[in-house]
């Protein structure tokens, strides 16, 4: 008998929760525990009873011509009149997942208003469970926001928005079971249902809540659908071809950096040498200066020794002028020739001109 062939990896694993298809499949299946999992999971979130629940479409109705049609991935109203919409999100999408929510919860909360209610609709809540953190500087795995005022007063708490992270569930892998709280559980749930070599640690969770117990029903009877195993297989390869081209780019992006900081270096580098150059020539320019005040100096004290030299020329001469008077009168005395010479000390022509 030929095998049938099958998507499914083996008779007992499950589809992962953290795929939005089969997160949805688990939790609209219409059984009862498929319904009695989704009340568990929004209690559990909300920490307050869930007495019912009602699946409702998914996409709620446009009223405008060029409003944007929304979609769910599970909207529900429990307790009769509350209404919430659950979404499993796998990635970060890069865009403005905080106002998509906002706004998300604010059309589910404007298709809950009626005529006459006198603005006593019922408050309505959209819950995202993350595969990714939206706030890393936050500790806690769930991220509540509503409308406060700068001081932190509450509005009417009408608009809810709830993140849920599963990223930061993960971490707590180490913590033992029993210590673990009803959040934390369904977080690893949702985390590792899918993850046959995690099967032992996830049914021994399983073990422990009811609401758990009706999750892994629910999810092991979507998960008997070749169609389910379809959807989940398309949407991971599109998520690892995605996660591939993101890769790419950040690495790309970081050869780029790389270039811009060798580019940076090497500008830098030949900023400082010319730099070095710069004061190299200023330094030549400085030493040249020096030669040339040093020049000027020469130039001044050879002016100064000529002057002088000129000066004693000049004293010289007016001496021997004085002598050579003194000599004539000393004649004119009778004084002999050779007392004169010696007493003047004239040179043989200097006597003749006598």
């Amino acid at each position: 008998m030929k095998k049938q062939m099958t998507l499914r990896p083996s008779p007992t694993a499950l589809l992962s929760p953290r795929c939005d298809s089969s997160f949805k499949a688990m939790f609209t299946a219409g059984t009862k525990e498929s319904n009695e999992a989704l009340k568990d999971f929004i209690s559990t979130i909300l920490s307050r009873p869930v007495e019912s629940v009602e699946l409702l479409p998914n996409e709620p109705v446009v009223e405008i011509i060029d409003e944007y049609q929304m979609s769910f991935d599970v909207s529900v109203k429990f307790n009769d009149c509350e209404k919430i919409a659950i979404e499993m999100q796998a990635r970060n999408r890069g865009y403005d997942y905080s106002g998509r929510a906002e706004i998300q919860v604010a059309r589910l909360l404007s298709t809950n208003n009626k005529k006459g209610d006198n603005w006593l609709t019922p408050p309505a809540f959209q819950i995202s469970v993350l595969d990714f953190s939206f706030n890393k500087s936050d500790k806690f795995p769930l991220s509540w926001y509503t409308m406060k005022d700068k001081n932190g007063n509450e509005l009417a708490g009408k608009l809810n928005v709830i993140f849920f992270d599963l990223v930061k569930i993960r971490k707590l892998t180490a913590k033992p079971i029993k210590n673990l709280t009803k959040l934390e559980k369904w977080g690893m749930f949702l985390s590792f249902a899918g993850d046959e070599q995690q099967k032992n640690y996830i049914n021994d969770i399983i073990s422990t809540e009811d609401g758990l117990m009706n999750a892994k029903s629910a999810l092991l009877t979507v998960s008997q659908d070749e169609i389910n195993w379809a959807r989940q297989n398309s949407i991971f390869i599109g998520l690892e071809d995605y996660n591939a081209r993101e890769q790419h780019f950040k690495d790309y992006e970081a050869r780029l950096a790389g270039m811009a900081r060798d580019i940076t270096r090497k500008e830098q580098d030949v900023t400082r040498k010319e730099q070095d150059v710069t004061r190299k020539e200023q330094d030549i320019t400085r030493k040249e200066q020096d030669v040339t005040r040093k020049e000027q100096d020469v130039t001044r004290k050879e002016q100064d020794v000529i002057r002088k030299q000129g000066e004693l020329e000049q004293k010289e001469s007016e001496l021997k002028n004085e002598a050579f008077k003194l000599a004539q009168t000393m004649l004119k005395f009778g004084v002999p020739i050779e007392q004169i010479k010696q007493n003047l000390n004239f040179s043989p022509d200097e006597l003749k001109q006598l």
